[in-house]
């Protein structure tokens, strides 16, 4: 056992050193992503809540626990910054996204990237997606079908109706679809370098076409103002006078895109499989959406409690974005141990979701939890933190939960799924959490 970063606490300061198995960090890394929380359980018993990895080059501490979130994510000392830690994994794909801007410049950006997620504009994005949800689920086919499939595309297409303001013929449409698909796979390539038919290859090939894409389309965002994000970022101004340049509209764009594509598809999914594996909250849901209209308005999704628990539970269970990374700029410390300054540390959410310490039957889905009297979520700010935290809290949370929700309103009102007896979906945790199988279902309308 070693510490994580050769370096030693400073003398008299009474920190620890973090600790750090002896073994390759590449096959850490591989064990991790097979199987994430019998990698946290082992974590826990060899080494406590703060352990050290070395792979891919990087030297990274493995911060568990609401505690050591609340440290690195509230950031009070301005001791982390999201940019040099997320742009190892991500920054060549997605160059200057919201999420790898820090301190001054993040604040900046933010407060003009807001007036896109004002409840003003979450209105209109709502009054653009909703018959567009409820024509393409009505569509939906009966007998056996792979809702991943099926809740990507969908999203995708909203995605591209609201934030892009344009109607794709197939074949564009799937190419950005693929575009994305392989940024975010680039991310987490092992061999990081762009070697010809790898991952880090086609991740640089597709951020071409995505900055392509967009590129033509400012000159007719720029002239007329429409309600898509795409002219909000070209037109929104700061109280200053601040606008986005073409390079930040651009930026902007590709990320968010991708974080509402895939963080919705994902969350969607897996309410959909607990939903299958507990058809009882799928009864209630449909009881509670038979109460209200059809067609929703911005002011009814507050009523789909059923819905919304689900929706936290399943979050809870599985949030889209696996771990937050951060790099330490100065020397500092996590729960008393000492973090030199260049260490990658990372926030495991997955994990920390199913502490029991904060939650009862940690790996039993139970969206009860979340009911007033119990409210299992308020037990540490950061015990449940599916959209982050600090400054850096997702930024389109509330979009995403608006989408999900009309989502799920408008399958259960028309549509009724199961999976077999014993079914266990299968999940790929190298990237992004996803369904290996797709999701297979049994649908039927109602």
């Amino acid at each position: 056992m070693t510490t994580t970063v050769g370096a030693e606490a400073p003398a008299g300061s009474d920190l620890l050193e973090v600790p750090c198995a002896d073994r390759n960090g590449i096959l850490e890394m591989m064990s991790m992503r097979r199987d994430p929380f019998a990698f946290g359980d082992d974590r826990l018993a060899r080494f406590g809540q703060v352990s050290g990895l070395n792979a891919l080059g990087i030297q990274m501490v493995i911060a568990s626990g609401p505690r050591a979130a609340d440290e690195i994510l509230m950031n009070r000392d301005k001791a982390f910054a999201n940019g040099p830690a997320w742009s190892y994994f991500i920054g060549p794909f997605f160059n200057r996204g919201i999420m790898l801007l820090d301190f001054d410049e993040h604040r900046h950006h933010r407060h003009i990237l807001q007036q896109a997620f004002t409840p003003s504009a979450l209105k209109g994005y709502m009054q653009e997606m909703q018959p567009m949800i409820a024509d393409r689920i009505e569509r939906f086919a009966s007998g056996d079908v792979k809702l991943f499939s099926e809740f990507k595309e969908l999203t995708l297409d909203v995605a591209l109706e609201v934030f892009l303001g344009v109607e794709l013929p197939k074949h564009d449409a799937d190419k950005l679809n693929k575009a994305f698909i392989e940024t975010v796979r680039a991310g987490v390539a092992y061999v990081r370098k762009p070697v010809p038919g790898g991952r880090w290859w086609k991740g640089l090939r597709s951020r071409k076409v995505l900055e392509e894409f967009f590129y033509e389309n400012i000159p007719v965002k720029r002239a007329r103002e429409t309600p898509d994000l795409f002219s909000v970022l070209c037109h929104a101004e700061s109280d200053n006078g601040d606008r986005f340049t073409d390079e930040d509209v651009v930026n902007h764009m590709i990320f968010v895109l991708m974080a509402a594509h895939d963080t919705s598809t994902i969350t969607t999914t897996q309410m959909a499989y607990r939903m299958a594996k507990a058809p009882e909250w799928q009864q209630k849901a449909y009881e509670q959406s038979m109460d209200l209209d059809r067609e929703l308005g911005y002011d009814d999704l507050d009523k789909l409690s059923v819905i919304d628990a689900v929706m936290k539970e399943s979050l809870r269970m599985c949030p889209p974005v696996p771990a937050q990374p951060r790099m330490a700029i100065k020397d500092t410390s996590v729960q008393g141990y000492f973090v030199p300054k260049g260490s990658f540390v990372s926030v495991p959410q997955l994990t920390n979701h199913r502490d029991p310490e904060f939650f009862t039957n940690p790996e039993m889905f139970d969206p009860e939890r979340f009911s007033a009297d119990r409210a299992e979520d308020k037990g540490h700010r950061m015990a449940w933190m599916p959209f982050g935290g600090g400054v850096h809290k997702c930024i389109g949370l509330y979009f995403g939960q608006m989408e999900i929700k009309t989502i799920l309103h408008h399958l259960v009102r028309g549509h009724e799924w199961s999976v077999p007896d014993g079914y266990t979906m299968p999940m790929d945790y190298s990237s992004l959490p996803v369904p290996k199988d797709k999701l297979p279902v049994s649908i039927r309308r109602r």
